[in-house]
């Protein structure tokens, strides 16, 4: 790959991504493979004024290794070193880019139990780091790069020789990186858009919202009193402006926990802890589900709905028109950052506190009491389609079409 344009991505990171403030600590989470931009986003924190980078790396083939080999009482254990790790993190209010290279059905041989036995594990110790990120405490970012395996998954047709250059390709065309451009100027124009739609929401300040499509979506979803669109940019708690998804064409909210009823069908598959759910859809009453099924690792799409009380329901929907530059490239990326910002979508479990008026500043129960749902997981899945409506239901009754044939109206 181009190192000029790997540069150019990193500094975007940094910058835009992350927005890295002098003196602040910078941490990365990489796959093992990524070692090449891993390194250029080290340079670039640096260069942008970080005190210190941390590099976190992690590999997916030694994780797998460690679920099929390992004892339950390993897997649930949390060791001291890895929770100071997070409290040094949360407590110097650090930058986290995290980036994104999964290996899509790599652990369909895995029990789900065992997964979901370490996950709820980790939370119980550590839970504190999600909530400070979901939380927007510190900023965060999350961007990709490419694998061989996840390469050859996108594009099993081609010359294997060839496969993670064409991801490369994608991957930075969609996040607005060229051999031409400027892209922390070009992303400043797209955040400005993007602030533009959600105050245009923001305003209608809809009781409810009502999708449907021909592939069977039927769907009411009521959103919590005093709910914030965003989308695109957002401001940490320290009052510092980031961009937490790059690519992301979304502009997103929080639905209410007891408060969605109908059926929703998927319209793309969702890697969930490297198993690969396909053609599945739920069916929610008062907020959650009560009925589902899926084509292919069902017993997975169980794991993750059982997880606990909150992963039966939504903490997030996401408007995104099918007529899109990520959708337009009619590329499955088998990874939620990108699939996600071609589609419509919405998460199962945790919401977001900055999608409700001073959620940031509100206690959980008055959370809770307004709506707000908990989990320890937050998984988004695609259900926009090109023949998706969508209607706004505002507070005095009357409707506003805010989708027609797939795309926003406005």
């Amino acid at each position: 790959m181009n190192n000029k344009l790997l540069k150019k991505f990193a500094d975007l990171a940094v910058k835009v991504g992350v927005n890295i403030q002098k003196g602040q600590i910078l941490v990365v989470n990489s796959p093992v493979e990524c070692i090449e931009l891993t390194r250029m986003i080290v340079e670039s924190g640096y260069q942008a004024g970080a005190s210190f980078v941390m590099v976190r790396y992690n590999d997916d083939i030694v994780s797998k290794t460690l679920f099929t080999y390992a004892s339950m009482e390993v897997l649930t254990e949390v060791p001291q070193y890895i929770i100071e790790q997070h409290k040094y993190i949360v407590d110097n209010k650090a930058a986290v880019i995290s980036i994104s290279a999964p290996t899509p059905g790599l652990m369909k041989d895995i029990e789900p139990l065992k997964m979901q036995a370490a996950t709820k594990a980790a939370n119980e110790k550590i839970g504190f780091y999600r909530k400070h990120m979901m939380s927007n405490g510190s900023q965060w970012l999350v961007i990709a790069a490419p694998t061989l395996a996840w390469a050859t998954k996108v594009f099993p047709n081609e010359d294997p020789n060839k496969v993670v250059d064409k991801l490369w390709e994608a991957i930075l065309s969609a996040s607005r990186v060229t051999e031409e451009n400027d892209p922390v100027a070009d992303w400043q124009n797209h955040i400005k858009r993007l602030a533009k739609r959600n105050q245009m929401l923001n305003n209608y300040n809809f009781k409810t919202l009502e999708f449907k499509n021909s592939l069977g979506t039927e769907l009411s979803v009521e959103l919590v009193e005093n709910h914030i669109w965003g989308g695109g940019g957002e401001t940490a708690q320290t009052g510092v402006y980031f961009a937490p998804n790059i690519p992301t064409e979304e502009t997103f909210t929080m639905p209410h926990s007891h408060r969605v009823n109908g059926k929703v069908v998927a319209t793309m598959p969702l890697n969930y802890q490297g198993k690969l759910i396909e053609d599945f859809y739920l069916i929610f009453k008062d907020g959650k589900v009560v009925d589902y099924d899926a084509k292919k690792e069902k017993e997975a799409l169980k794991s993750l709905l059982e997880l606990d009380e909150g992963s039966s329901r939504l903490g997030e929907v996401a408007l995104i028109s099918y007529d899109s530059p990520i959708s337009n490239t009619k590329i499955l990326f088998y990874n939620t950052l990108f699939d996600e910002n071609a589609s419509c979508h919405l998460a199962l479990g945790n919401a977001y506190t900055m999608n409700i008026k001073n959620g940031n500043d509100l206690s959980e129960e008055e959370l809770l009491a307004k709506g707000y749902n908990k989990s320890i997981t937050h998984v988004d899945f695609m259900f926009g389609s090109k023949d998706m409506n969508i209607f706004g239901i505002k507070q005095d009754g009357s409707k506003v079409q805010v989708f027609k044939d797939g795309n926003f109206v406005f």
